[in-house]
């Protein structure tokens, strides 16, 4: 079965249930979550389906009894029971079953004499059976999809509604046009379980070609913090076709500058690439089944261009800031020398830059074992244009103490600069468990002296109106140390509990 949260969405205040011993916890959590998110402890229990399709009916209805459906949407791609890419119309309708969907849905709204805009919602088996799931009495997240493939501009429509007006749209007047899918931008990290993150926002530009909707709660300088949903904008792409929506708006995220903050950016570029998606093989199990890539790996040349890029920057600005011979070509020796080099980490591996200034105002370079010439050829702001082994490029660089993030035309590159000389590390606690994200800690289910196994919960912290449990891995432990208290709020990284034990 499903516990889920009678107040709310979102994937907030649910749990699945396999057996009966599993059911009392999972109400707790579940009603700590919901009256967290929503101010309502109250849930509910239904059947759980294995694997499928989220769908969901728009409909619009006023107060002199009219009422109408507008198609479809699929939300089938979805984390956490939470979802991530909304898409209309769905792959996989058929026009018989989106007219017995959509006749549902004006029949469910109709027995209550629904007034507004809402979203009747089913689960979709790969039989073409249906089943009721709930009705949102609200515009959801993903209503512009609906917007796009219709013409219709659903918040006016609600504010007409509102007004005492009479819906000006019959059934017959609506038509597909295309298809439209959106992505949801979180703060979280896809690479580590989609725990949510949090920092500021250095740097936030979206692209101004391919053309596409951005509806974004953020700008350059807002910060993340734990308080509120980690989603940070939804992009939305209509297109003449699927394939053509899912490739344009892979291409607008990857184009989207947002730098300071992990996001699943690139996550939603690999979903949305993903020949599983393209060929509409889309249920909520599509992650867990088809694995898309979390993290996106660049291309050495990528690496290497965005090495020299923030290298050379550095350079020219420590230049441009020297107050003795600033007549002097940047980068200038009288005698023959060895490379100057700037190292940095990406993705765990160090990455050192070689440049040497040439007479012609070029650089000799050496990048991971490649040797090459190097021009800088403009720093303005933010931007690079730099030139490496005959290839122009402009990129966009964003630095914060020792950490940069390099935009270019096929995404971001984040590099990690390393000091010139040694710093003292912090020593790793053995058997330690961290907080892995900034949070409050909700409960601690251990004592010092406590024998533990693996699978074990340890502590349930909460972030973002979400749970989340920590539970042992060692197959035999004993609790040393319990450093936390309930209530307390702790950051990313705080040590929460020392075991020891035998791995």
């Amino acid at each position: 079965v499903l516990v889920k949260a009678a107040a709310g969405g979102g994937g907030k205040g649910m749990r699945i249930v396999h057996s009966a011993g599993e059911l009392a916890e999972a109400v707790a959590g579940a009603q700590r979550e919901a009256l967290g998110a929503f101010g309502n402890g109250t849930v509910f229990l239904e059947r759980y389906l294995e694997a499928p399709r989220h769908v969901e009916i728009q409909v619009l209805g006023d107060s002199h009894g009219n009422l109408i459906h507008c198609f479809e949407r699929e939300c089938s791609i979805q984390r956490r029971h939470q979802k991530v890419i909304e898409e209309a119309p769905s792959p996989a309708m058929t026009p018989e079953l989106r007219e017995q969907m959509g006749l549902a849905a004006v029949t469910a709204a109709q027995a209550i004499g629904y007034t507004s805009a809402g979203t009747v919602e089913f689960l979709l088996d790969a039989n073409g059976q249906f089943y009721f799931l709930e009705v949102n009495t609200r515009l959801q997240v993903e209503h512009p999809v609906t917007e796009a493939i219709t013409g219709l501009d659903l918040v006016r429509e609600q504010i007409r509604i509102a007004q005492g007006e009479r819906l000006d749209v019959r059934q017959g007047d609506l038509a597909i046009s295309g298809h439209a899918i959106e992505a949801r931008l979180y703060a979280e990290d896809p690479g580590n379980g989609f725990l949510p993150a949090t920092g500021t926002v250095l740097a936030w530009e979206p692209p101004a070609d391919p053309p596409a909707r951005f509806d974004s709660g953020i700008e350059t300088g807002s910060d993340v913090t734990v308080h509120f949903d980690p989603m940070l904008a939804k992009v939305i792409v209509h297109a003449a076709t699927r394939t053509e929506a899912a490739l344009r708006l892979a291409r607008v995220l990857e184009r989207t500058r947002v730098h300071g903050v992990t996001t699943n950016r690139d996550f939603l570029v690999a979903t949305l690439r993903h020949q599983a998606f393209l060929a509409g093989d889309t249920t909520t199990s599509f992650i867990e089944k088809h694995e898309p890539d979390r993290v996106r790996r660049p291309s050495e040349s990528e690496v290497r261009a965005a090495a020299l890029a923030v290298a050379l920057r550095e350079q020219a600005e420590r230049r441009e800031e020297a107050s003795l011979m600033r007549t002097l070509p940047s980068g200038w020796r009288n005698n023959p020398s060895q490379m100057q080099v700037t190292a940095f980490t990406h993705h765990g591996e160090e990455v050192r830059a070689g440049y040497l200034s040439q007479r012609d105002g070029s650089f000799a370079y050496e990048v991971a074992g490649t040797r090459g010439v190097a021009r800088l050829h403009r720093v303005e702001g933010d931007a690079v244009d730099i030139e490496v082994d005959g290839t122009r490029r402009v990129l966009a660089v964003t630095g914060k103490g020792n950490q940069f993030w390099v935009q270019g035309p096929s995404g971001e590159v984040q590099l990690t600069e390393l000091p010139r000389f040694p710093e003292i590390e912090q020593e790793e606690v053995a058997g330690g468990y961290a907080a892995p994200m900034p949070g409050k800690v909700v409960s601690i289910h251990v004592e010092p002296g406590d024998a533990v196994s693996r699978g074990q919960l340890l502590v349930v912290m909460e972030a973002m109106k979400m749970e989340h449990r920590i539970t042992c891995v060692e197959e035999s432990a004993k609790v040393t140390e319990v450093r936390v208290a309930k209530g307390e709020q702790v950051e990313a990284g705080q040590m929460l509990v020392v075991v020891e034990g035998s791995g």
